[in-house]
């Protein structure tokens, strides 16, 4: 049974060494490289692209309206029965008394229209007021797009640490499956030496295997991470990469200036519909166009023996004013409900200050906290790491048991994680507080 524990413990490790080998040819990517593949290659960023020259599109066709229309209009009717119109019969006949009528056609069967009409509009508040909005929706889409790069930034960053202290603690545990192999072979040595009891033997395979599982574990939780890493990135999910192992520790800069995106936005959304109320506010004030057209008429009578085709040019050109006197207190309504809309925005904006207010304190908070927890689990790690060795030297001497060496390598293993969380959990503090203050490029 021990042989077999044995075989099945070398098996499984020479199958991670292969998993291992091959990991190394993946191409390494720095979190500088994967953020800026992440910006040339992300979907939600390729979306918000096309929607800033969808907004850039709306402008020009909103200004479009300020140029002429000129419309080109042909049409043939023919009169199957030609229209009625009632006549006062003392048109036939002049001694007709008053109030009789005779019905008569006119006209002829064949008609046709073939004309060109010209219209331009000279004063037109609404539209110049809806020029004005539609650049405000140019900012906004920007702002969008930089609020959509700032998540991808925090995304791909968020994931690229957990990557790596991922990628950590599976070096931390080959680390430890290596010292568990060399404590197993010592143990094996000794017990065929009637120094050690087979139990001792059997609670090293036993921490080895769960050593073994929490790496097989530990690897499918990589690959995860990694797959959403690649989606955004905009790479291939079949393309082998990885993570830099070391973590950089750096105290960062103290964030000082705050440009928080999503108040940006909803300042601009508040611009927006100070815009569209003037704009609702000016449809009550009177337009002027010019307008003009140019053609022709044709009629024409296909019964013999007066058949005939004439046409007639027709022509004419004007100013139109046109003046909404009364709407039925329709525009009046929607200026209501555009004060409500701006009521709620400026609200809302308030809200969104006091918030990222807040947020901003914690994460400032937050960031002093985990800079001083890395600082001290760096010296526990350092400590656990001496008691450790100091273990295996009086094991080695026999004035230490199993346990004891034992308990110290899980000891050793807890404070090195703790570690490197602490750093992860730094950096995802610092940029947090960027997120929050807008400095992501800082």
């Amino acid at each position: 049974m021990k042989l077999v524990n044995t075989h099945t413990i070398i098996s499984t490790f020479a199958l991670l060494l292969l998993l291992l080998v091959t990991n190394t040819n993946a191409q390494t990517y720095s979190l500088q490289q994967c953020i800026d593949t992440a910006l040339a290659n992300n979907k939600k960023l390729q979306i918000s692209r096309n929607n800033q020259l969808i907004s850039e599109q709306k402008q020009k066709e909103v200004q479009a309206n300020l140029f002429p229309r000129i419309d080109v209009n042909g049409e043939y009717k023919y009169y199957v029965d030609l229209p009625y119109q009632l006549m006062p019969l003392s048109t036939f006949n002049p001694l007709a008394p008053e109030g009789q009528f005779k019905e008569a056609q006119f006209g002829v069967p064949h008609n046709i229209n073939a004309n060109l009409q010209v219209s331009m509009p000279l004063y037109n508040p609404q539209l110049y007021t809806n020029i004005s909005a539609t650049k405000m929706a140019i900012e906004m889409s920007s702002l969008q797009h930089k609020k959509t790069e700032e998540e991808v930034f925090f995304e791909v960053s968020n994931l690229y640490y957990n990557a790596q202290i991922l990628q950590n603690q599976l070096a931390f545990i080959d680390s430890n499956i290596n010292n568990n192999n060399v404590l197993l072979k010592n143990m094996q040595l000794l017990h065929s030496q009637l120094l050690a009891k087979q139990t001792d033997v059997t609670k090293i395979e036993l921490q080895l295997q769960q050593l073994l599982t929490q790496h097989e574990l530990l690897l499918s939780k990589q690959e995860q991470v990694l797959n959403m890493l690649k989606i955004m990135m905009g790479v291939d999910l079949e393309s082998n990469i990885n993570v830099e192992q070391q973590v950089v520790f750096e105290t960062q800069p103290e964030q000082t200036s705050i440009n928080n995106i999503d108040i940006a936005l909803v300042q601009q959304k508040t611009k927006l519909l100070d815009m569209e109320l003037k704009s609702i506010k000016r449809s009550r004030l009177p337009t002027l166009a010019l307008f003009g057209m140019y053609g022709t008429t044709g009629f024409g009578y296909n019964e013999q023996p007066n058949e005939f085709l004439n046409f007639y040019p027709i022509s004419f050109g004007g100013i139109k004013l046109q003046y909404p006197l009364f709407q039925g207190l329709s525009t009046q309504r929607k200026i209501n409900q555009k004060k409500l809309e701006i009521t709620n925005a400026n609200l809302q904006l308030e809200m969104l200050n006091d918030q990222t207010n807040m947020q901003t304190l914690n994460a400032r908070q937050q960031k002093i906290i985990t800079q001083k927890t890395v600082e001290n689990t760096k010296k526990q790690a350092e400590l656990a790491s001496k008691v450790y060795q100091q273990i295996l030297l009086q094991q080695k001497q026999g004035t230490a048991n199993l346990t004891e060496v034992l308990m110290a390598d899980n000891a050793l293993r807890d404070a090195q994680q703790q570690y490197l969380s602490s750093i992860i959990e730094y950096l995802k503090a610092d940029l947090e507080l960027k997120k929050l203050t807008g400095n992501f490029k800082n």
